[in-house]
């Protein structure tokens, strides 16, 4: 063997020990974040379990608060949705729903479900959107404003709706979401505790295979599909180990764009939602802590548990892949635009901790699982690894990976037990264990591809066509 051929060869077998430490560490740190989130989840237990939510009912100091409800092609679902909110359990609540020049039915579905009628649209723009075509009030609910406008995305459709709440506290919901009846009363409780706060986030959870009636999940049942089905088991894990367990580290750096409750005034003051970014949620969360610790303002970020709403997640190929790939740019144009926080003491433990972590684990992740991939298979051919160090590898980057998901379900398990009967919980078993059985490998390339995409200069959102729940009803 001449020099050259031994110097790759122990090129190879030094990349594959870095790759298999890189696994280990992240997934060790994933134990520590699992380990985080139970006491997390008991100081959160002890906390709540002697208060009564139902006094903020009839408190007059109940802040108002503005749901704002972006919609853009969602006549499958939003009339599910909008009834949803309307039953929700929360005194002086305002719902403005946005049409955002959908070119479906969307607007048709609402007039005839809300008996819409059209009132003169004054108001102070506050923050500069597209124009506004007509405002509309429902005969039926007088808290029901919807505007229709021209289309100019999601964040155009949220700045709109900023524009026309008269509330303290405003809710960004999509408008294909299910909001549980008691999900207001628990999401405002860290505003009453504290001035610190500029937003709360709760828990997404998967609607699809699941009992719906009356705008309602009543029967949460486990997909019987496998896509459906694992993406329960990631946002399981992402929510009750990753953002739970950050609030412990030092809170979080995104809320999910389906569901999260903010002040207005901080919105406002920091213009608004950031329309040439397809991550706007993680965005503006990033920007408000950031204003909040420049400008020595409210700057925390709670995340909560138990306050629940319900999305329909894709369930064919091509669609949950133009969704990471948008996720995927949305982080590394979030990750760049606020770089300055980085292991930047002045942020606290959002620069020490919470965006190393996004970098270092959400971004580089997949980057160091394809390479990782490439140079393992490679060194086998070249004989450069052996198959017992293949195996080795495998275990450190899905099987310690499948153990971490095993426990998560454990951990829901113990405390809320969503998922009722044997049947449920084996389902919810085997998509843990299938997940890393080309699943996983088909995000990683999805992330690589929309990373692609981003390098390119591409920013479009992708489609999201829906099934609606009314597919769902018993």
């Amino acid at each position: 063997m001449n020099d050259l051929a031994r110097r790759i060869l122990d090129f190879l077998l030094v990349s594959d020990w870095v790759v298999l430490a890189y696994f280990v560490v992240v997934n060790t740190f994933y134990l520590l974040l699992l380990l985080a989130a139970c006491l997390e989840m008991r100081t959160h237990f002890h906390t709540v379990r002697d208060e009564l939510r139902w006094r903020i009912l009839g408190s007059r100091f109940a802040p108002r608060i503005s749901i704002l409800a972006p919609a853009h092609n969602e006549a499958a679902t939003v009339r599910d949705s909008v009834r949803s909110l309307l039953t929700l359990y929360y005194p002086n609540l305002e719902i403005i729903l946005v049409n955002d020049g959908s070119t479906d039915e969307t607007m048709a579905v609402l007039t005839r479900e809300f008996e819409l009628v059209a009132i003169h649209p004054i108001y102070r723009q506050q923050v500069r959107t597209k124009p506004v075509r007509g405002l509309f009030i429902s005969r039926s609910f007088p808290n029901l404003l919807v505007i229709n406008k021209e289309n100019g995305g999601k964040a155009d459709a949220l700045n709109a709706a900023l524009n026309f709440s008269t509330a303290k506290l405003v809710c960004a919901i999509d408008a294909d979401t299910l909001v549980e009846p008691d999900a207001l009363q628990r999401m405002v409780r860290p505003f009453l505790m504290s001035d610190n706060v500029v937003a709360t986030g709760g828990t997404i959870r998967i609607a699809n295979g699941s009992k719906i009636e009356g705008g309602r999940v009543v029967a949460p049942r486990v997909p019987r599909t496998p896509l459906a089905g694992i993406q329960v088991i990631e946002y399981l894990r992402a929510f009750f180990v990753g953002r739970l367990g950050l609030t412990r580290f030092g809170d979080n750096l995104v809320i999910s764009g389906a569901f999260g409750l903010f002040q207005r005034s901080a919105m406002i003051a920091i213009g608004g939602y950031e329309k040439e970014t397809v991550g706007e949620d993680m965005e503006i969360v990033a920007r408000l802590r950031r204003h909040g610790y420049e400008n020595k303002m409210p700057r925390r970020v709670a995340f909560l548990p138990d306050p629940v709403a319900w999305t329909e997640a894709p369930e064919t190929l091509k669609i949950l892949a133009a969704q990471r790939d948008r996720w995927y740019r949305g982080l590394s144009e979030v990750l760049w635009r606020h770089r300055r926080m980085l292991f930047n003491p002045r942020y606290g433990a959002l620069g020490m901790i919470v965006y190393p972590y996004f970098l270092g684990v959400e971004l580089l992740a997949p980057i160091v699982e394809a390479l990782g991939l490439m140079i393992l298979m490679i060194s086998l051919a070249a004989q450069a690894v052996d198959w017992q160090f293949a195996l080795l590898f495998f275990l450190a980057a899905y099987g310690y990976g499948a153990i971490l998901s095993a426990a998560t379900l454990l951990f829901e398990e113990l405390c809320y037990r969503r998922y009722e009967g044997m049947a449920d919980r084996c389902w919810l078993l085997l998509w843990a264990l299938l997940e890393n059985l080309g699943y996983r490998q088909m995000t990683v390339f999805w992330r690589l591809r929309g990373l692609v995409k981003l390098l390119l200069g591409e920013r479009g959102w992708g489609s999201m066509v829906r099934k609606g729940f009314e597919q769902q009803r018993a």
